[in-house]
C-alpha cells in the first residue's frame, strides 16, 4: 500500500472508474486530464459506443475539449475491467436502485466491486462513491476479505460519497468538500492524494463507514423534507388565496435560522426520492419508523396528482378543451436527466383524467425513449412530443403546464405568455411574472 501511495504521487498507477454517468464521467475526465492513466468502465454498451465516437450529452459538453485531449493519451474506455500488474485504485460510481422484492440497492455496487477484485492484487485500493444503504461498506469489506486480502494491511477501502449538483455553476466537482471514511490511515493518505487532484483534497474524515453512509442519505433527506414542507405550504397558500413566493421571500429576510426552498411538482432524479429511503429502511429495523421521511415521501408522491387536479379545475372553470402542453420534462432545470421526473407523473395523471397531452423539452431525445420508459417505470410514452412552440401547435392547446423552466426555453415561454398565444398557463415554479397586458390567464402553484 505504501508503494501505491508512491505511485499515486508520481501518477504512475492506474485508476479504474466504474460507471460513467453524472458522477463517474467528470471524475474520469478530471483525473485523466491531470496525468493519471484512467480506465473508464461501464457495462452500458450504448454509452461506451457513444463515448468511443466522441459523442457527448448536453451535460457533458462543457468537458468535451478535455475529454478529447485525454482520449489521445490517458483515458481508456471499457465495458469490463482487465488484469494488469501496475498498482491500481478502483472508484465505484455506479447507480443504486431503490430496493424491492426483485433487487437489492447494492446490486450494481456489488458487481463493480467483484469485477475489480477479480483483477486486484495486494496493495490495491477501492473507493466507493455510489450512494449506498447503511451497512453496504461493511459488506464490501467482507467481499474483499473473502478474496484473501486484509483491510488496512495489504488492501485499502474508503467510502467517499459523491456530492454533485448537475448544472450548478457555483459548486462543482472541483470545489465541493467531501466526507470520507477510510479503513486505516494509509488508505486515507492514498484517498487524499487522489482527491488532491479532484477537489484539492478537501476531505472531512469520519471514524465509521455507517456515519458516512448516513451523512449522504441525510443530506438528501434534508432536501426532500424541505421540498415537501414548502409544497404543503404552497397548497395552503392556494387555499388562502395568497402567493407562496411572497411568503418565502419575506421569510428569507430573516438573517438566521431559515433556508429558502421553493415549490414544484415534486422532487425527482436519482438521489432525493431514493437516498432518504435508505434511512427509512434502517429506521424500520431498529426503531420502527422515521416518520418525518415517510411523511415527506408521501407528500412528494401526492404532488403530481395535485398539479393535475389544479389544472383540470381551471380548464373546467374556463370551459376549455382538455388539450395541454407539459413543458420541461427533465427532473431538474437545465439538465437532460429524465430519471423519476415529476413531469412524467403529472402527464400520467392528466392522461388518466382524459387530457390530450403534448410534451416539450429541448433536452428530450426521441431516440432514447426506451431508456426514459425504464427510468420512469412506464410501459409507453403517452404524450405527443413537439419540437418547438410554433403557432400551429399552440392553436391546438388550451393550457401550457410548466414543470421545469430551462434557461434555453424561459424566454420562449415568456413570449408565449406576453403575446397571449394560449388561453391558460400554469407555472409550477412561479417564475413567469404577471403581465397585465397579456390575455393569457396565468396561474401558479401556491398562487
Amino acid at each position: 500500500m505504501q508503494k501505491l501511495l508512491d505511485k499515486i504521487q508520481s501518477k504512475s498507477c492506474i485508476i479504474e472508474i466504474f460507471g460513467l454517468g453524472y458522477v463517474g464521467f467528470p471524475l474520469a475526465v478530471k483525473l485523466s486530464s491531470v496525468g493519471f492513466k484512467v480506465i473508464g468502465i461501464d457495462v452500458n454498451t450504448e454509452r461506451i459506443a457513444r463515448l468511443e465516437k466522441n459523442e457527448l450529452q448536453d451535460s457533458e459538453e462543457s468537458l468535451k475539449r478535455k475529454f478529447l485531449e485525454c482520449r489521445k493519451e490517458n483515458l481508456i474506455l471499457a465495458e469490463q475491467p482487465s488484469k494488469n500488474e501496475i498498482e491500481k485504485i478502483g472508484i465505484v460510481c455506479v447507480p443504486t436502485p431503490i430496493p424491492n422484492e426483485n433487487t437489492t440497492s447494492d446490486i450494481y455496487v456489488k458487481k463493480a466491486v467483484e469485477g475489480f477484485l477479480d483483477n486486484a492484487k495486494e496493495g490495491d485500493c477501492l473507493i466507493l462513491e455510489s450512494s449506498v444503504e447503511v451497512g453496504t461498506t461493511e459488506k464490501v469489506q467482507k467481499l474483499i476479505e473473502d478474496k484473501g486480502f486484509s483491510i488496512g494491511i495489504n488492501f485499502g477501502l474508503s467510502f467517499c460519497p459523491e456530492r454533485i449538483d448537475p448544472s450548478n455553476k457555483e459548486w462543482g466537482i472541483e470545489n465541493i468538500p467531501r466526507i470520507i471514511y477510510s479503513s486505516d490511515d494509509l488508505t486515507f493518505k492514498i484517498s487524499k492524494e487522489v482527491y488532491n487532484n479532484v477537489n484539492g483534497g478537501n476531505l472531512i474524515r469520519v471514524e465509521h463507514p455507517k456515519i458516512a453512509e448516513v451523512v449522504k442519505s441525510f443530506e438528501n433527506a434534508f432536501r426532500l423534507v424541505n421540498i415537501s414542507l414548502v409544497n404543503e405550504l404552497a397548497i395552503l397558500c392556494d387555499n388562502l388565496g395568497i402567493n407562496v413566493k411572497s411568503v418565502i421571500d419575506a421569510a428569507s429576510t430573516k438573517p438566521f435560522g431559515f433556508l429558502p426552498h421553493y415549490p414544484g411538482a415534486g422532487a425527482g432524479g436519482h438521489c432525493i426520492p431514493k437516498d432518504p429511503r435508505f434511512l427509512l429502511e434502517s429506521a424500520k429495523k431498529f426503531q420502527g419508523n422515521f416518520a418525518t421521511i415517510e411523511n415527506a415521501l408521501n407528500i412528494n408522491r401526492k404532488m403530481p396528482k395535485y398539479i393535475s387536479n389544479s389544472v383540470e379545475n381551471l380548464i373546467n372553470k374556463l370551459g376549455l378543451k382538455k388539450t395541454i402542453l407539459v413543458a420541461g420534462l427533465s427532473y431538474k432545470s437545465n439538465v437532460e436527466d429524465m430519471r423519476d421526473s415529476a413531469s412524467f407523473k403529472v402527464i400520467n395523471e392528466l392522461v388518466s383524467s382524459g387530457f390530450e397531452v403534448f410534451g416539450y423539452d429541448p433536452f428530450f431525445k426521441a431516440e432514447i425513449i426506451k431508456k426514459y420508459l425504464i427510468e420512469n417505470n412506464l410501459s409507453e410514452i403517452n404524450f405527443k412530443l413537439i419540437d418547438d412552440l410554433n403557432g400551429e401547435i399552440l392553436e391546438k392547446i388550451s393550457c401550457i403546464c410548466i414543470i421545469q423552466h430551462h434557461d434555453i426555453t424561459f424566454e420562449e415561454l415568456n413570449e408565449v405568455y406576453k403575446k397571449s398565444k394560449v388561453p391558460l398557463i400554469y407555472d409550477c415554479q412561479n417564475k413567469i411574472k404577471n403581465d397585465p397586458n397579456s390575455k393569457t390567464i396565468l396561474d401558479c402553484l401556491g398562487n
